[in-house]
């Protein structure tokens, strides 16, 4: 696959995308990385630590979030892009669900479309990501946790996805998938899906895995966000062997020395 002007072997490797939240209120790391400087050596420090793509967002997605406008998000995340863009040489994902942010990021210069709501919230997302040839990440999400079978449903709301992408004119290509951990699900539907990551595969995707420091851990090992890594490293080690291209992390440096050994134990070195 590529992304920007890097190829990604998604057959035989996991990436690391390094989160870089530009918003006052994220669940885990909100006001940190707010002003440019900050951002830029936060994005120096996760290169060095092993980060493949750098995710950039702008409006906090975690439960109760207070919803910013499309303007508000673009003037959080625009200048983080052309300053990353310009002082590094690794591709830019753009972590938003609204078109018009979509749009003026990739022209200043964001390589991938990191879509919550994989094309379903904003009708146009899915043209401008056609028009741009740029990568996307189409992620499985809902406003309920309703499923008649919770895995048939996900794998069939995922295809969803993909059918609009296709409609769109968005070659296969460009397209990965995210089975959603922690967005329209129960506790126990989240732990069903990191179990049964490999049925993604089944869709003819690359697939990244989002669990950094996310409720799932907190409920499992009753911790606060900011003593989640090993859950997190877990979750890690699980979807190298589930067969995942990516994983989205705020800790790059263990979550990458997890997967090397993971990696190293598979025999894929």
């Amino acid at each position: 696959m590529k992304i920007g002007n890097r190829f990604f072997d998604t057959k035989n490797h996991t990436y690391i995308m390094g989160i870089l939240n530009v918003t006052p209120d994220s669940f885990s790391d909100g006001g940190k990385w707010n002003h440019i400087d900050e951002a830029l050596k936060h994005t120096e420090a996760m290169i060095a630590d092993g980060a493949d793509i750098i995710d950039i967002g702008g409006e906090s997605t975690r439960p109760g979030h207070t919803p910013v406008s499309a303007d508000e998000e673009a003037q959080r995340v625009l200048p983080v892009i052309e300053a990353v863009k310009k002082h590094f040489d690794i591709p830019v994902s753009v972590d938003t669900f609204k078109s018009s942010v979509a749009e003026s990021s990739i022209q200043a210069g964001a390589d991938l479309v990191n879509d919550i709501w994989g094309l379903k919230y904003d009708p146009k997302m899915a043209a401008v990501i056609a028009k741009y040839d740029v990568a996307c990440c189409l992620m499985h999400n809902k406003s309920n946790t309703e499923y008649q079978n919770f895995l048939i449903d996900m794998l069939a709301e995922t295809q969803e996805c993909v059918n609009l992408a296709r409609q769109a004119g968005i070659k296969d290509e460009k397209i990965m998938l995210d089975s959603g951990i922690g967005f329209g699900k129960t506790f126990e539907m989240n732990l069903e899906a990191m179990n049964h990551l490999e049925l993604f595969q089944n869709l003819g995707f690359p697939v990244l895995l989002g669990t950094s420091r996310k409720s799932m851990i907190g409920l499992a090992l009753d911790l606060p966000v900011d003593q989640r890594m090993e859950g997190t490293l877990a979750t890690s080690v699980i979807g190298v062997m589930k067969g995942c291209s990516f994983v989205r992390v705020h800790d790059v440096k263990e979550n990458k020395r997890v997967i090397q050994m993971t990696e190293a134990i598979l025999g894929r070195r």
